[in-house]
This record gives structure tokens, sequence and C-alpha cells, in this order.
């Protein structure tokens, strides 16, 4: 027992460790991780504002913006669609919410001037780049596929887990602890590495050389986001999937 309790208490100390510094808010009594809301909400002022630039006034013959959006609406259509089949209508918007917030988070890491306003205690980066965010996403996402599969299947959804055998349940629940820890890892360590690299070639090198790189840092991070999309359209489609 001594043994579980140090383990334990270790795994609570481990909890506590940082990386970096932080700049936090006190908000009714708990410690908000600031940097990571002042971004996030810069990205949500981003797409807010878009949006109502783009529904403000739609024209009969559309104007550049408007087509520029309306395609983006028919490819989240298209990913949707693809991904989760003919019930794919009520989850565009979920589908398009998390491909939009991920794309604008991504790319301001590379476009905005974050670290030109100065804090407290550490540095302003791209929302993506802090893993509370990608867990978080992940973890809608979780939310999202067992609410689908719910209340597609009610409670004979949860008879996926002992098929195609009653052997692989322990299999199929380490399944759904796992894609959650990997859609928010491979963002995260994505992102993250994009703006180490760059860094670090801004400090070696004069500022010309490292544009191309930053080019095919937003080239990437738009796939990022487009995978993110795609995998969390696959879930809820695996999981609204009919019995056979």
């Amino acid at each position: 027992m001594n043994g579980i309790s140090n383990a334990l208490n270790g795994l609570y100390d481990i909890s506590g460790v940082e990386v970096g510094q932080h700049f936090y808010w006190q908000i009714a009594g708990f410690q908000v991780h600031a940097q990571v809301l002042i971004t996030s909400w810069v990205v949500i002022a981003i797409l807010l504002g878009s949006a109502v630039i783009a529904v403000r006034n739609p024209q009969t013959i559309p104007t550049a913006g408007q087509n520029f959006f309306e395609y983006v609406l028919e490819f989240i259509r298209d990913v949707s669609k693809t991904q989760i089949g003919e019930e794919y209508g009520p989850w565009v918007p979920f589908i398009g919410t998390m491909f939009l917030f991920i794309f604008v988070s991504n790319w301001s890491g590379a476009l905005l001037p974050w670290k030109i306003i100065q804090l407290p205690r550490g540095e302003l980066a791209a929302p993506t780049n802090d893993i509370n965010t990608t867990v978080a996403l992940a973890l809608l996402t979780s939310v999202a596929y067992f609410y689908a599969g719910l209340s597609k299947k009610g409670l004979g959804y949860f008879s996926k887990y002992i098929q195609p055998t009653p052997i692989l349940l322990p299999i199929n629940i380490l399944e759904d602890f796992t894609k959650p820890l990997s859609l928010s890892f491979r963002l995260f360590g994505n992102i993250l590495a994009d703006e180490l690299v760059v860094v670090v070639l801004v400090s070696l090198v004069p500022s010309v050389v490292p544009i191309p790189v930053m080019f095919l840092g937003l080239f990437k991070n738009g796939i990022q986001a487009l995978i993110f999309a795609t995998l969390a359209a696959a879930y809820i489609g695996e999981s609204m999937e009919g019995h056979h």
C-alpha cells in the first residue's frame, strides 16, 4: 500500500511540473492559463469577424470574398460527407468549427507578431502550440463521437466493444483512450516542432533564409488542420455505422 501511495504521490508531483514560464489569471478561485485564452480569443475574433463579413450582404452574383467563403463551406461539407456518410448534415458545423479554429490557430503562430506583446511572465504563441488546447479539442471530438453513436443506436452502441469477439473487449476500450491521445499529441507536436525550427533558423542564419521554411510550415499547418478535422469526422462516422 505504501508503494502505491508513493507512486500516486509521484504522479501528482509530476502533474505540477511546468515547461517554460506561464502567465496565469485567478478567476473565481481558479488558476487560468492566460496566454492560451488571449490567443484563442484573438483567433475566435478573427473567425467571427470573417463570418460577419461573409454573411452581412450576400450578393446574387457572388463577389470574390463570397466565392471564397462558399468554397470553404463546400470543402468542409465534402470532408464531412466523405467521412460520415449521408447523415453528415448536422455535423458540418462541428467539423467546420474544428477545422477553421485549428487552421487559423496554426497560421497565427507564423503570421501574427505574438512575440512583440510583452507579458509579466512567458510569451504568446499559437493556441495549438499549447498541449491544453489540443487535448481540449481532442476531448471535444471524443464527446462528439460518443454522442453520435449513442443518439443513433442508444445503449446498443456499447455492443461494439465485444465485436467481432468479446476477447477484444480490452483492446476496443483502449482504442477509445488512444484516439484523443493521438489527436492531441500529433497536432501539438507538429505545431511546436515547426515553431522551434523557425526560431532556431532565425537565430542561426539571416532572416531571408528561414522564409522558405516558414512557407513550408504554413502548408504543413494547414494539412494538420485538415487531418484533425478528417479524423474527427471519421470517428463520428464510425460511431454511427449501423449493425450488419
